[in-house]
């Protein structure tokens, strides 16, 4: 037979509370009237009753026990009440405030707060070990969760950011990935979107809510990344290379076309094979590319 209890969870719930002016007020009354109480009932001892100095001496002792129960509340701020072990409800209305002064009052922000992750060293979807890392901005939203649900709330974002950072990670390819596949590098809407929603869902339980979720580094891994820079750089090449052809062999037709419509030269197919290949060889070359001029003969 199992005895455990199941963890059951908090809800957020309003505090109740008093203002706290009146109760400065009632606490200065109180405090100062028990002194002139006091004090007058020493002075004439032997003609009031003996209670008197009691009452003042009660009176001048409660205020000092009423003084715990003072707190202000910054805009954006929070207060969850517990009394005796037992959760009574947070306050977020800012201000001066009194409640039972035997009630704990820990202090929770409401403000965002950006989580910046260190740099990890994963395996993105095709094995290459990569770091990467993120920036999750986050609040919180159910203070009773967050302080009753989990150990350390802000420990548990951070912990469960890296994991689902890892696990996004894993689920790209850094660059180069099938066609039309979203990639970390190239994706970064779409990675966002994911690791936010993976957040939400791992972190609502501590009453916490993800506003958004960023990679703000990402890299090869030092062991691979000079070999990826060639291989970039030979992708480049050939891009511009097969860039470089289509355009020369556009220009090429061109001439031709021009050439043989206007009628300014008839060329038989051995000159044109010729001036195809000076042609290509200039549009084409890396370098400038100095003609050789023939003064020779002319053809009749």
């Amino acid at each position: 037979m199992n005895n455990t209890t199941p963890n059951v969870a908090s809800a957020e719930h309003h505090a109740s509370t008093l203002p706290g002016a009146p109760m400065v007020i009632l606490w200065i009354v109180t405090f100062f009237g028990g002194l002139a109480v006091f004090i007058l009932g020493l002075i004439n001892q032997n003609s009031w009753p003996h209670g008197i100095i009691w009452v003042g001496a009660i009176s001048i002792t409660i205020p000092w026990f009423l003084l715990p129960g003072f707190f202000i509340l910054q805009p954006n701020e929070a207060r969850v009440l517990v009394l005796f072990g037992k959760y009574r409800g947070t306050v977020r209305k800012a201000g001066f405030h009194w409640v039972n002064p035997f009630t704990d009052k820990p202090k929770l922000s409401l403000r965002a707060r950006n989580q910046e992750g260190e740099s990890l060293k994963v395996n993105d979807k095709q094995g290459n070990p990569i770091e990467i890392a993120a920036v999750v901005v986050w609040q919180v939203r159910d203070t009773a969760k967050a302080l009753f649900d989990v150990n350390n709330y802000e420990d548990f974002v951070r912990i469960q950011s890296e994991t689902a950072l890892r696990h996004v990670a894993s689920m790209y390819a850094y660059d180069h990935g099938e066609e039309h596949e979203v990639t970390l590098r190239a994706g970064g809407d779409e990675v966002a979107k994911t690791l936010c929603t993976e957040l939400r869902e791992r972190l609502a339980t501590t009453g916490v809510d993800v506003l958004e979720a960023r990679l703000m580094h990402l890299a090869y891994a030092p062991e691979i990344a000079s070999a990826m820079l060639r291989r970039q750089q030979a992708e480049a090449v050939i891009a511009a290379r097969r860039k470089i052809v289509h355009g020369a062999v556009s220009m090429v037709e061109m001439a031709l076309h021009e050439l043989s419509e206007k009628g300014v030269i008839t060329l038989d197919d051995e000159r044109k094979a010729g001036m195809v290949s000076n042609l290509m060889v200039v549009l084409c070359a890396e370098s400038s590319v100095h003609p050789v001029v023939n003064a020779g003969t002319l053809h009749h």
